[in-house]
């Protein structure tokens, strides 16, 4: 197919979405590279990431037009030899377990605690915030990790478990605010030693650790932004190590995103570039996997929190590059935009959900009330 045919095909497509090439609109795309239409047809979302890093096109609003492009479905008329790939390993191969369980804290969560100092405000919580009663970033992850503490009804003297722990900052506030021990456990090598010098001083162990070694007991077992890697293949052995865990009478909290999507559809390029090996799971996955081992007391939704989130990920991000750049180069920032912006259009267009879920091994007597 010619270069103007190409072309006109892609500005056929992207005018069901309202999207003009060099348009004046800010979700209107700017072509500084004509090569840009074979690369996106022939490997779809990973050839458009790929030439927004290349530098092969911009638009003023990103995260705009990506949001028209998704609620338009748009994607689903580039589907390609990569997003087979990527669909197949994700169905048929446990890129999840053993070895494969540290590879995403090499890729993304070692990259450097300087670049997520500066992006995630206040508090190192690389999850969404709540934002029911907060009106800026730092008081909305706050807010969150109350939520959290909550809806688990952590009280003083209990022993409490954290999943993919982070940096270490939902331990120290269950600790300092409820009084709980606790131990965390995390597959990011820069993680743990930060968690650990962040906790000193309080009844908190980190552990560079694999959950499913997991074999011990405490009063309230949760996971925050974690549940992405586990994989579809490792969900019920998740939800069978939280269970084994977890005391008699104890409640587990789950804090994930969620696709209203089919599973095992990962994007090619958020593979290639951002979380290798991760999985978005559907909610039919996940209720598969509790079966017989947990009573769900509460399914809360607060998916459109994440737009607000991102938003302000990327502000502190663009804030900070003047002394980021001593460290990262400009194809950097360009992918860091990309997945930024392509993380709000998924939430903003309501195709992803951000779930917490509050679980008891046997139902909670006379049920149980949850906060909001």
């Amino acid at each position: 197919m010619s270069q103007d045919s190409l072309q006109q095909r892609a500005a056929d497509l992207l005018q069901h979405a309202g999207i003009r090439i060099d348009g004046d609109a800010p979700t209107d795309i700017r072509v500084h590279d004509e090569r840009i239409y074979a690369r996106v047809f022939a490997h779809g979302s990973l050839g458009l990431g790929e030439a927004y890093m290349d530098g092969w096109w911009d638009a003023d609003d990103l995260p705009g037009l990506m949001t028209r492009l998704l609620t338009s479905r748009l994607d689903e008329h580039l589907r390609t030899l990569d997003t087979l790939i990527a669909h197949f390993k994700a169905r048929f191969v446990n890129l999840q377990r053993g070895e494969h369980s540290f590879e995403i804290g090499k890729a993304h969560y070692d990259l450097g605690n300087d670049l997520f100092q500066a992006m995630l405000g206040k508090r190192l919580v690389y999850s969404c915030g709540y934002w029911a009663h907060a009106d800026n970033l730092d008081d909305a992850q706050a807010a969150k990790l109350d939520l959290v503490c909550r809806k688990l009804q952590l009280r003083r003297g209990q022993r409490v478990l954290d999943i993919g722990c982070g940096w270490g900052e939902a331990l120290k506030y269950a600790a300092e605010n409820y009084g709980i021990e606790g131990v965390g456990i995390t597959v990011s090598e820069q993680q743990a030693e930060f968690a650990r010098e962040l906790c000193r001083g309080l009844p908190i162990e980190i552990r560079l650790q694999d959950y499913h070694e997991l074999d011990e007991r405490f009063d309230a077992v949760y996971s925050i932004g974690m549940f992405e890697h586990v994989g579809g293949r490792n969900y019920r052995a998740y939800f069978e190590t939280v269970r084994r865990c977890l005391k008699d009478g104890g409640l587990s909290l789950l804090h994930c995103i969620g696709s209203n999507n089919t599973p095992a559809r990962p994007d090619p390029w958020i593979e290639k570039y951002i979380f290798p090996n991760s999985m978005i799971p559907a909610a039919s996955q996940v209720t598969a996997a509790l079966e017989g081992l947990f009573v769900v007391e509460d399914w809360h939704n607060f998916g459109p929190d994440y737009d607000r989130t991102l938003s302000a990920w990327r502000a502190n991000f663009d804030a900070a590059w003047p002394q980021l750049a001593a460290d990262y180069d400009e194809r950097f920032r360009r992918m860091w935009h990309y997945y930024l912006a392509a993380s709000t259009a998924v939430f903003r267009s309501r195709r992803d959900q951000l779930w917490q879920l509050v679980l008891s091994p046997d139902g909670v007597p006379g049920g149980l009330r949850v906060p909001r």
